[in-house]
């Protein structure tokens, strides 16, 4: 066994710490002093005072939400626009949800609900719903409406998810009507201390005159501080819950869980990574690592952790007679695709001619 697989193993070994938390500074390319922090309707990008004892507080901006810091680390892994995987991750299973002419439509490290969403669920596979051949292998007892899930069933649900996408067991997938939701194995978020808010405006030019807007100035905030901080939480205990004795993952797919999210983290961090138009950040030496709980380990860096082959962990995953398909097509017909869409069309032109009409 070699030294790096006998680190990912103490992690995932049932003794083994009960969370992982990797932190990194990050700071704005450029040496620039200010960046844009995620914004949100109305009421823009937070700043809370965050209690730092003794009665004082801080200000802290929330710069990235675990469910975008969750998009971005999905990101890492495309090759383009069209979803194709990077060459590191080829094998790595995957839902594309595909259209007439075999187009893609997303994929699920495109869509925001992963394995769970509709375009996924309410496509065909083998021409059977992809629902249905989801809630045969989950091993659910449908009840009319509801579902019930028997114990036992744990462990085919995470069986298949792992089979079909095993980075919806990663960033955590819900499917609502089945009452089946995964909790996130990496959670991260973005955070910027002693945050101080910066005012400045924009203009949009109408050379032309073909709007109805003019020559509007706008506010735009954007936000200095003494650090920038990306936190990355890992939940060893859940992965670890995924399987036993012989039932639900076994060690190499929990390997393959943990390798991808450390894999996910470095590709982030390794690269200046732009989080939106004026939020580009680039990483300020190395991160720190840190095991809470469990059985204490000998103190890790994060290149001991990112020492490993991510082909050579997709490969022993899905070695004994269980590898799917890479990538599993469900075909969803673009009449039906696209209908919703054409109907509102209408249905809004429709509004808008009687309420010419009324105005006349």
């Amino acid at each position: 066994m070699t030294q790096q697989n006998r680190v990912l193993d103490d992690l995932i070994d049932p003794n083994g710490p009960m969370v992982l938390i990797i932190k990194a500074q990050l700071k704005p390319v450029g040496d620039q002093d200010r960046f844009q922090p995620a914004g949100f309707p109305e009421i823009g990008h937070v700043i809370y005072d965050a209690p730092r004892g003794n009665g004082r507080t801080e200000k802290v901006c929330i710069v990235d939400s675990p469910a975008s810091m969750a998009n971005h680390l999905e990101k890492v892994c495309l090759a383009n626009e069209e979803g194709d995987l990077k060459s590191e991750l080829q094998g790595l299973p995957y839902v594309a949800c595909v259209t007439d002419r075999d187009r893609c439509v997303t994929t699920t490290l495109m869509e925001g609900h992963r394995l769970a969403s509709d375009y996924f669920l309410e496509g065909e596979l083998n021409g059977r719903p992809f629902r249905e051949q989801l809630r045969s292998e989950f091993g659910i007892v449908g009840l009319g409406k509801t579902y019930f899930i028997p114990p036992e069933s744990w462990w085919q649900i995470f069986q298949t998810i792992f089979k079909y996408d095993p980075n919806s067991l990663v960033h955590g997938v819900m499917f609502a009507k089945e009452q089946i939701k995964i909790p996130r194995f990496l959670t991260a978020h973005l955070e910027a201390f002693g945050a101080a808010r910066v005012g400045r405006s924009g203009v949009k030019f109408d050379r032309l005159g073909k709007t109805v807007s003019g020559q509007p100035i706008f506010a735009v905030d954007e936000v200095t501080a003494y650090e920038i901080r990306a936190t990355f939480i890992l939940d060893l205990a859940w992965l670890r819950s995924l399987g036993t004795n012989g039932k639900g993952l076994n060690q190499d797919q929990k390997r393959l869980l943990l390798c991808l999210a450390l894999w996910k983290i470095k590709q982030l961090l390794q690269y200046p990574w732009r989080y939106r138009t004026q939020c580009h950040l680039e990483m300020l030496g190395e991160p720190t690592v840190e095991t809470i709980g469990g059985q204490s380990t000998n103190k890790i860096s994060f290149n001991e952790l990112s020492e490993f082959n991510i082909k050579e962990c997709i490969e022993s995953a899905y070695k004994e007679g269980s590898r799917p398909e890479r990538i599993t097509k469900v075909y969803y017909p673009a009449d039906k695709l696209f209908k919703v869409a054409k109907e509102e069309s209408e249905t809004s032109n429709a509004e808008e001619e009687e309420t010419e009409e009324e105005e006349e």
